[in-house]
This record gives structure tokens, C-alpha cells and sequence, in this order.
């Protein structure tokens, strides 16, 4: 195997809990190591594990075992079927959930998320690229799936110098499909859908904002109408909203297909929408954010946060006594206590108090990693206003 030597700032970063070490802390490489999976070791020669090598990006090694055990076919059986059983539990609910979840299943930049029995798998480092062919073999071997799709039209395989690219790697994949979660039925599209054909991150929050949703609800940045489809069981009405047309006639398809009546679907931009709401006296019991990240690095957490508090503001003053905010954000570089803050400072600026109900992540099939913050990155709030 290939050996790539690391400084001690890189190898403190591994034994501190992380998965990661980045090109600048890498001392020698091999000149062929780029895409394999290699032995890293200190300046002074101590083994620290074995890694996916990147002669591309700026993570440069990404960890897969801190012992010096054969990573072969086994191996990866091994990794894949232990996430696999992980889920078990999740399985008797949905037909739609994440199977693998990268570093918060200790299988470096892998995703495999299941849509009834279509597999979609995401290879998203030269090195787990290089082992796709094994990685569909497996998954047909364990999951015995009617397709697999690849999602690989994803801007994180340029920094690894990997083309974009999305088709069907095994079996016949349709184009449009059924799935259930939690008793709500969604037509999904994993080839061309939003990232690999739905938002799977925010099943367990929409079931958290059912138990506390009432009277009049807002889902707004509604998509396919997730969280307005689990609302409408609840509540008295429900309208959705989001910019894309596409997006409002998805939903609007999902409700003909649960045969939810007490629901509306609008196109507009929720800014624009939320002042309009606010002028003309509206009011809602129950009002859901979940826009898209608006931090996608750190050089915009700031205007992130701008806009994150803009919309805030809006919502609670529109919010009734009693009323219940369910609002989200998928930024990892947006830290949970600023997200806090923004909220707050919404809540002072409206004149209201906020009660704090419930601090949420993503479903538990996106497994946070202790050690590696990048595994959280999506954080909902849910609140209640006093007054």
C-alpha cells in the first residue's frame, strides 16, 4: 500500500476525534496514491490509520480505520451491512431513508439513500469513486434493489477533479416512483430531483412539528410539501408556499395523491410574501421555515444571518398567541448558538416572547459523528410564542 506522511497538526487532529486531515498538513505522498486507500503515519514513522488519498482537493486524507486491518471486500461488506442494521428501526415506518451517511457512519464521502427499492449512491472522493464498481456490487448483493442510481451531479467532486455526472448503474430506475414516510405517500424523482430525490434529512422534524402544530399553518420554502402534508392532519388549514413552479406543482401532486383537501399551494418569493402577509393583517397558529442553506461558506454567514432573521421577524409577528414556529436551517456554517441568537434577537425585535420547545437535527438517519462537525449541520428550533 501507499504511505502518506503527516505533520503532527494533521495527526493531532485524528486522534482528537476528527476524520479528516488537509493537504497542507501532508509532509510525502506517493506520486500514485491519488484515489487509493493508504496507510498514513507520522513524522515519526507511528502508524495513525488508513485513510482515501485526494492528489485533487483540499481534504487531502479522508479516515476510514485507525487499526492496521485489511480494507477489502469484507471490509466494506461489513461497514455497509453495520449501517444498514443501524436503520432497522427506521424501516418499519418509511420506505424512504438514508442507508449511509459518510463520515457519520465511518464510511468517508459514501451516501446511499433508499427510495422504496431504488438504492441511490453518491461517491463523492477520488477514492470511494474508485471503488464504485465494488460499492454497486455490494449494495445489489445485500439490498437485492430493482435500480441504483448515481447522484454524482454534485459540486463537491470538482475539488476532487471528478466529473458530474447522474445515470442509472444497475437495473432499470423509472423516472417518477411512490414512496411512504410516516403514512404520507410522495412521488420522488432520484434522477433529477433535489439532491438525490428528497429531502429525507427532515422526516423525524415534521413528524416533531405534527405533535405541536394547530389552527392556521404557513409551510414556507415548501418544496414538495413535506412539512405542509404532515400539517394538514392537524391543523385547520394550511397554505404552502415556494418560488419554484416546479416545486408548487410537485406539492400540489402529493396532496391529489393523499387526497388532502384543506391545503393550498402558492408560487411566490417568501420574502416578498411574509411583508404582504404582515400588511394585509394575516394571521397563522403554526408557521414553518425551511429555506435553503443560505451560508454556504464562512464568508457568508453573515448575510446568512440577515436573511435568516428577516424571515424570523416576519413570521412571529405573524404568529397568534400560543403560536408555534417551526424554523430550520441546513448551514453548517451556521453554529446552533448563533442560529439561537438570530432567533432571539427576531423575537425582541417583534415585540414577542419566545418560549423555547424543542432543539432538533436531522433525522437519525443522517448520524451525527462526535469529532467531526461537519456531520451537524442541519439545526431546527421549535418555539412558541407567549404573547
Amino acid at each position: 500500500m501507499n504511505t502518506v506522511t503527516v505533520n503532527k497538526r494533521g495527526a493531532d487532529r485524528i486522534r482528537g476525534g476528527h476524520l479528516w486531515i488537509y493537504r497542507s498538513d501532508v509532509v510525502q505522498a506517493d506520486e500514485d496514491a491519488g484515489g487509493s486507500v493508504v496507510v498514513v503515519r507520522d513524522q515519526k514513522g507511528n502508524f495513525i490509520g488508513q485513510a482515501f488519498f485526494s492528489d485533487s482537493s483540499q481534504i487531502a486524507l479522508r479516515f476510514l480505520s485507525h487499526t492496521e486491518e485489511p480494507i477489502d471486500r469484507e471490509w466494506w461488506r461489513r461497514r455497509i451491512l453495520a449501517a444498514a442494521n443501524r436503520r432497522a428501526n427506521i424501516a418499519s415506518n418509511t420506505d424512504a431513508f438514508r442507508v449511509v451517511y459518510t463520515e457519520g457512519d465511518l464510511l468517508s464521502s459514501i451516501i446511499v439513500d433508499r427510495y422504496d427499492d431504488v438504492l441511490v449512491l453518491q461517491t463523492l472522493s477520488q477514492g470511494s469513486d474508485a471503488i464504485k464498481p465494488l460499492l454497486v456490487e455490494l449494495l445489489v448483493e445485500q439490498f437485492n434493489p430493482r435500480a441504483i442510481i448515481e447522484r454524482n451531479d454534485v459540486r463537491v467532486r470538482q475539488h476532487e477533479g471528478l466529473e458530474m455526472i447522474a445515470g442509472t448503474l444497475y437495473g432499470e430506475a423509472p423516472g417518477e416512483f411512490e414512496i411512504v414516510q410516516e403514512g404520507i405517500r410522495f412521488l420522488v424523482t432520484p434522477l433529477s430531483g433535489q439532491k438525490t430525490g428528497s429531502f429525507l434529512d427532515q422526516r423525524e422534524n415534521r413528524i416533531a412539528a405534527r405533535a405541536v402544530a394547530h389552527g392556521r399553518a404557513l409551510d414556507c420554502f415548501t418544496f414538495a410539501g413535506g412539512f405542509a402534508l404532515n400539517l394538514a392532519g392537524v391543523c385547520d388549514s394550511v397554505i404552502g408556499i415556494d418560488i419554484s413552479a416546479e416545486a408548487i406543482a410537485s406539492a400540489r401532486k402529493n396532496a391529489v395523491l393523499n387526497n388532502i383537501t384543506p391545503v393550498e399551494f402558492r408560487e411566490a418569493n417568501i420574502f416578498d410574501a411574509l411583508r404582504e402577509m404582515e400588511t394585509a393583517g394575516e394571521r397563522f397558529d403554526t408557521i414553518v421555515l425551511d429555506p435553503p442553506a443560505f451560508a454556504k461558506n464562512r464568508a457568508s454567514v453573515n448575510a446568512a444571518a440577515r436573511g435568516y432573521k428577516e424571515i424570523n421577524l416576519r413570521a412571529i409577528k405573524l404568529l397568534n398567541p400560543g403560536g408555534i414556529l417551526v424554523t430550520c436551517t441546513c448551514s453548517y456554517h451556521m453554529p446552533e448558538d448563533l442560529f439561537l441568537g438570530i432567533i432571539a434577537d427576531a423575537g425582541i425585535d417583534a415585540h414577542r416572547q419566545l418560549q423555547l420547545v424543542e432543539k432538533r437535527t436531522q433525522s437519525s438517519d443522517h448520524p451525527i459523528l462526535l469529532g467531526v462537525p461537519e456531520t451537524y449541520y442541519l439545526k431546527c428550533v421549535i418555539a412558541r410564542v407567549l404573547d
